[in-house]
């Protein structure tokens, strides 16, 4: 399956990658199948006098030359470029050992590695290029690259659509063939990665799964709940989750807890990274205002759309949902430099919210605010 990525919105990480360019350190792109990590390598080395040795590891030849290959070999594979293009990286065995050599014996060559699972490559990466790396995520076109690309009018627009068809860029760039795009995308091509791992004894249960949790969007969820409707037991489900976290397909937010008893303590929500993904799966592709699933289609836009955001401008923050066991909730929050952020969602224009009393009384040091589709672009800041 060949996609072509739209190249003419701007990534936020190109501006970011050019700043760190021959630093001495490798730069890794991680994210997603079909998230534009080629076309946005190619957008960085356009402009430079460098000469760039470009590789794809999909080619068994590369593969090969760079499988066990020792200081002299790459040196002479490298030539005189200054610049190493390693393209689908995961795809090589070992090339943590092999990107280390280069980092070390041949600092004059700066290197972009870009993979699409962190299944091999961060394993592979972590220990060898400890203090030797930059690494960066590529997700889906976000919500603050489309305002600066088109404006911030016709993007909220555009919300609805969003929220039904996500934003791949391929989804962005042809809206016509929208459904299509995302029925290839959803199907065994974003999880190539998953079917081909070790750990993966039964890949029917995937799908099962994968369907399971897209109808559970925005509620906790339990593995052992989800085990019992798939056919498998909590480890099982476990696993599969986390192999779906390393291929970029979902992600977590654990419970906040710190002070008070009757806080659910190790609960965890599941999130898509991209809500077309998640409507993909369960075939729905419904107008928005026809769903009964616009709430938890509203917060995973957010919370997905704010995980992008804070990469893409180098924010850190620890982050989480609050509730307690009678019920009591808080959609988000983050912690950051020692103060608490609490969102609460709401999609309705007229929505009001407040913060539970239990919370503001356990938790003092905290900022609260309501996030409505008339005032997404503070939440998203643009």
């Amino acid at each position: 399956m060949h996609i072509n990525c739209m190249a003419m919105i701007k990534r936020k990480l190109e501006s970011a990658i050019l700043n760190r360019l021959f630093k001495g350190k490798a730069i890794i792109l991680l994210g997603p199948r079909q998230t534009g990590k080629t076309t946005l390598i190619r957008e960085v080395v356009k402009g430079l006098t460098h000469n760039v040795l470009w590789l794809d590891a999909d080619e068994p030849i590369v593969r090969n030359e760079l499988t066990g290959v020792n200081i002299s070999g790459l040196k002479n594979l490298i030539g005189k470029n200054t610049i190493l293009v390693i393209d689908e990286a995961q795809q090589i065995k070992n090339i943590g050992l092999t990107l280390k050599l280069i980092t070390d014996h041949i600092p004059e060559v700066q290197l972009l590695v870009s993979g699409s699972s962190a299944l091999e490559l961060a394993e592979e990466i972590t220990e060898p290029l400890t203090g030797r790396k930059f690494e960066f995520f590529l997700y889906p076109i976000s919500f603050e690259e489309l305002v600066i690309d088109h404006g911030w009018i016709q993007e909220k627009s555009l919300v609805e659509q969003r929220m039904i068809f996500g934003s791949y860029p391929e989804v962005v760039s042809n809206p016509e063939n929208m459904k299509e795009t995302l029925g290839l995308l959803a199907g065994s091509y974003l999880y190539k990665d998953i079917f081909k791992y070790k750990d993966l004894r039964r890949p029917e249960l995937l799908e099962s799964l994968l369907q399971a949790l897209a109808l559970q969007l925005g509620s906790q969820v339990s593995y052992h709940e989800l085990g019992q409707i798939i056919g498998a037991d909590s480890e099982t489900v476990q696993r599969y989750i986390e192999l779906l976290e390393k291929t970029y397909v979902i992600f977590r937010l654990r419970s906040f807890s710190r002070n008070l008893r009757n806080e659910i303590k190790k609960s965890r929500k599941i999130y898509f990274y991209d809500n077309g993904i998640r409507n993909a799966i369960i075939n729905n592709f419904s107008p928005f205002k026809l769903r009964t699933d616009q709430g938890a289609l509203w917060e995973n836009y957010l919370v997905s759309e704010r995980i992008k955001f804070l990469h893409y401008n180098g924010l850190t923050a620890n982050r989480y949902f609050w509730r307690t066991h009678q019920q009591q909730e808080i959609d988000y929050l983050e912690e950051r430099d020692g103060i608490i952020h609490a969102y609460e969602f709401k999609w309705g224009k007229n929505s009001k919210a407040r913060i539970p009393l239990t919370f503001a009384n356990a938790y003092p040091n905290f900022s609260f605010n309501l996030v409505t589709p008339e005032n997404m672009d503070l939440f998203l800041k643009v």
